[in-house]
C-alpha cells in the first residue's frame, strides 16, 4: 500500500525542483511517517542540485525537517503518532561509534544517508509505478510527508515552533557541536570563525556559550558580521578589506586564538584558520566544496602542537543535542530563529536560490 503526497523532486542536475504528486511507502516495522511542518534549506541539498554533489536522479531531497508523527512501525516505541519530532540523519544504532554516542561516525552513515535508497536497495517513493530517489539523510522532507527512519526522529516539546525547528538536525547542529563537543575551549580562551553562514553563525553562539574571549568572526558579508556581533562575537573582520587576515586576528588576540571554525572549505581559508591558531590549538573543519577538495597545508607550522580535524554533523548525538539547543533557545541564550526566513512550499527553488546566493542565512520551507 501506499499514500499519495506533494514532493519537490529534481529530475535534472541544475534544473528547478517540480512540485509532483508521488506515491509513498506506507511505514515498515522500524518506520515513522511524519506529517511535514517546515524544512530547512542546507548547503548540501544546494550541491546536490547544482551537481557537486552528484547523486541518483530523479530525487527528493531536504534534510532538516520537522513535523508531527502520522503513524509508525509495529517495532517503534520511541515516538508515537501525534509527537513533535525533528529529522536528522539516519545511522544504524548498533555499530561501534552509534553505541559510544557517536552516530555521525555510524560505520553505515554513506548507505543509510547519501544512496538515494535503503538498505535494501528499494526506495519508498514512487512516481506513477516508477521508483523516485529518497531516503536523503533518511528522511527526503521537501514534501508534505516524509518516512523517515526511528534513528532519524527525535521527540520534542509541542510548544516550539515547529516549522522553524528543522535546522538544528544538521547546520545549527553542526556549528554548535563543532565547538561544544569537539574544539570544547575553556571560557576566556579565544575563538575565530571563518564563514558566517547558518552553520558559523551557530558556532559563534556556541562560543559565547562557552565563555570564549575574544571571539573573532570572519566573512565579507557586513550584514553577517553585523549580525556575528549581536549573537556574541566580540570582534568582526572584513577578509576583503584586510591586507592580512592572520595578522589582524592576531592583533585582537595576541599569540593567536585556541580554537578556529573553517564554515567555508576552501583552501585559502582553513589556511587562515590553522595560521591563527596559538601553540597548541585545533581547528575544527566543516565547510563543504565537494567530495574532492584537496587542499595545502604548512606540515611545520602542525608540528607545533597544531590541529586540523573534520567534523561531521557537530559529532553530536541529536538524540540529547537537539534537545540541549531547544534549552538554550528557551533560555535565550541560543537565538536560532534570528537567522531563519520562511518560504511557502510554493517557492521551495526560491528557498534554494536564496540559500546558495547567501541573500538570506537560513531558509526554511513552511509546508503545512
Amino acid at each position: 500500500m501506499s499514500r499519495r503526497i506533494t514532493a519537490a523532486v529534481l529530475r535534472e542536475q541544475g534544473a528547478p525542483l517540480a512540485l509532483e504528486e508521488l506515491e509513498l511507502a506506507e511505514p515498515g516495522p522500524h518506520d515513522v511517517l511524519v506529517r511535514v511542518h517546515g524544512v530547512g534549506v542546507c548547503q548540501t541539498d544546494v550541491a546536490v542540485v547544482a551537481g557537486k554533489l552528484p547523486r541518483p536522479l530523479p530525487i527528493v531531497l531536504g534534510h532538516e525537517g520537522a513535523g508531527i508523527v502520522e503513524a509508525v512501525g509495529s517495532e517503534v516505541s520511541a515516538v508515537r503518532p501525534g509527537d513533535a519530532v525533528v529529522m536528522t540523519f539516519d545511522h544504524c544504532g548498533g555499530c561501534r561509534w552509534c553505541e559510544a554516542g557517536r552516530p555521525a561516525y555510524c560505520d553505515a552513515f554513506v548507505e543509510r544517508n547519501y544512496a538515494g535508497v535503503r538498505a535494501d536497495g528499494s526506495t519508498p517513493l514512487a512516481a506513477g509505478g516508477q521508483p523516485v530517489h529518497g531516503n536523503w539523510l533518511g528522511q527526503s522532507s521537501f514534501a508534505t510527508h516524509a518516512l523517515a527512519s526511528e534513528h532519524t526522529v527525535v521527540k520534542v516539546a509541542p510548544h516550539f515552533p515547529l516549522e522553524l525547528l528543522g535546522p538544528l538536525a544538521c547546520s545549527l547542529m553542526t556549528g554548535a557541536g563543532a565547538i561544544l563537543n569537539v574544539l570544547r575551549p575553556a571560557a576566556r580562551e579565544g575563538a575565530a570563525v571563518f564563514g558566517l553562514g547558518a552553520v558559523g553563525l551557530a558556532a559563534v553562539m556556541a562560543a559565547r556559550l562557552a565563555g570564549c574571549e575574544p571571539i573573532v568572526a570572519v566573512d565579507p558579508n557586513g550584514a553577517r558580521r553585523e549580525l556575528a556581533l549581536e549573537l556574541g562575537a566580540t570582534h568582526a573582520v572584513d577578509p576583503a578589506a584586510e591586507a592580512d587576515v592572520v595578522a589582524r586576528v592576531e592583533a585582537i588576540c595576541p599569540g593567536g586564538v585556541a580554537c578556529s571554525v573553517d564554515a567555508v572549505g576552501l583552501g585559502p581559508v582553513i589556511a587562515q584558520a590553522l595560521r591563527v591558531l596559538r601553540s597548541p590549538g585545533l581547528c575544527a573543519t566543516v565547510g563543504f566544496q565537494g567530495n574532492r577538495n584537496p587542499v595545502e597545508i604548512d606540515h611545520g607550522h602542525l608540528l607545533f602542537g597544531r590541529g586540523l580535524v573534520g567534523v561531521v554533523e557537530g559529532d553530536a548525538d541529536p538524540r540529547t543535542f537537539i534537545p540541549r539547543m531547544l534549552e538554550l533557545y528557551e533560555r535565550g541564550d541560543f537565538p536560532f530563529d534570528r537567522l531563519i526566513r520562511t518560504f511557502p512550499f510554493e517557492r521551495v527553488n526560491d528557498a534554494l536560490e536564496a540559500a546558495r546566493s547567501g541573500a538570506v542565512v537560513k531558509p526554511v520551507v513552511v509546508v503545512r
